[in-house]
């Protein structure tokens, strides 16, 4: 079964950095879209950064382009959001996703496993 476990989040100053991981089970990157979401409180869910199988494309919300970066590590299965110039409002529950398949990967696609999350502060 696909599972996936975050971690990296913590609490920065703004203008500081954070790199977010993600180990992912039952996945095989070459057959998933991979992505971070995250989530604000009292905010929706919102679409931070998604990669195709193969890492052919990115996706970047535009709140985030040019400050963050996704990669994934195919021989550790692993997932990374490297997070740089930290605003506050940055600050969130910031979860990783999988989706089945090599096409229409951008996030505004619907992700089907989700992990538990990791919290990011950034403060002022």
């Amino acid at each position: 079964r696909v599972q996936l476990v975050e971690s990296g989040g913590g609490s920065v100053q703004a203008g500081g950095s954070l790199r977010l991981s993600c180990a992912a089970s039952g996945v095989t990157f070459s057959a998933y879209c991979m992505g971070w979401f995250r989530q604000a409180p009292g905010k929706e869910r919102e679409g931070v950064a998604s990669i195709s199988p193969g890492a052919g494309e990115t996706y970047y919300a535009d709140s985030v382009k040019g400050r963050f970066t996704i990669s994934q590590d195919n021989a550790k299965n692993t997932l990374y959001l490297e997070m740089s110039s930290l605003e506050p409002e940055d600050t969130a529950m910031y979860y990783c996703a999988a989706r089945w398949g090599v096409f229409d990967c951008a996030l505004n696609y619907r992700y089907d496993y989700w992990g538990q999350g990791t919290q990011v502060t950034v403060s002022s």
